[in-house]
C-alpha cells in the first residue's frame, strides 16, 4: 500500500485544460456554439488551473475565499459545433497581493484551431467580508511559481487589445 504524499504542483507552460466537448444545449439558432456557452469552456478551464494553484472548490469551503472574475475581454475567432473536443489553455501574465491577470485560448482539440481568446482579470475575495483580501502564502508561492513557469511564454498578441471600429481612434 502506498502512503499518501503531499507533493508540489507541477506548472506546465501554458497550463492545458482537460478535454471538454461541445454540448448540444449550447448550440444557438445559428447553428453553432451560442456565445455565452465559451465563457462556461473558458471558466472550466480556469476551475483546472485554480485547483492546481490550491484555490478550488476546497479551498473555498475550508478558507471562506474565492476568486471572483472582474473584468473578461472575449475574441470570437472561429465557429464551434456540437460534439466537438476542445482544450484551454491558461497562461498567468501577472498577479499582485489580490488580483491574477491571465489570457486563456480555446483550441479545437483534434485540429488544433484557436476557436476564441479570453482575457480575464479576478480578484481575491473573502466571502464572508465580500471584498478583496491578499492571497494567503501558499497561494501566493503557487502564483509565483506558474507565473516563473509562464515567464518564458510570448506575450500574446490579443492581450490589452481595444473593442474600435476600423478608423477609431
Amino acid at each position: 500500500m502506498l502512503d499518501r504524499v503531499d507533493f508540489e504542483p507541477l506548472f506546465f507552460a501554458p497550463f492545458v485544460s482537460s478535454v471538454m466537448r461541445v454540448e448540444n444545449d449550447w448550440i444557438d439558432h445559428n447553428g453553432h456554439l451560442n456565445m455565452a456557452y465559451y465563457n462556461v469552456l473558458f471558466d472550466r478551464a480556469v476551475d483546472e488551473a485554480f485547483e492546481l494553484l490550491g484555490c478550488g472548490v476546497e479551498y473555498v469551503k475550508s478558507r471562506r475565499h474565492s476568486c471572483f472574475t472582474a473584468e473578461v475581454h472575449v475574441r470570437y475567432l472561429r465557429e464551434l459545433y456540437a460534439g466537438d473536443p476542445v482544450r484551454v489553455t491558461f497562461q498567468l501574465l501577472a498577479y499582485d497581493a489580490k488580483r491574477v491577470h491571465y489570457f486563456e485560448q480555446l483550441f479545437h482539440a483534434t485540429e488544433g484551431w484557436v476557436s476564441a481568446t479570453s482575457e480575464n482579470l479576478s480578484l481575491h475575495v473573502d466571502m464572508d467580508a465580500k471584498k478583496a483580501a491578499p492571497f494567503p502564502r501558499e497561494i501566493a508561492s503557487c502564483l509565483s511559481r506558474m507565473k516563473s513557469a509562464h515567464a518564458s511564454l510570448p506575450r500574446p498578441e490579443a492581450v490589452g487589445r481595444q473593442i474600435l471600429m476600423p478608423g477609431q481612434a
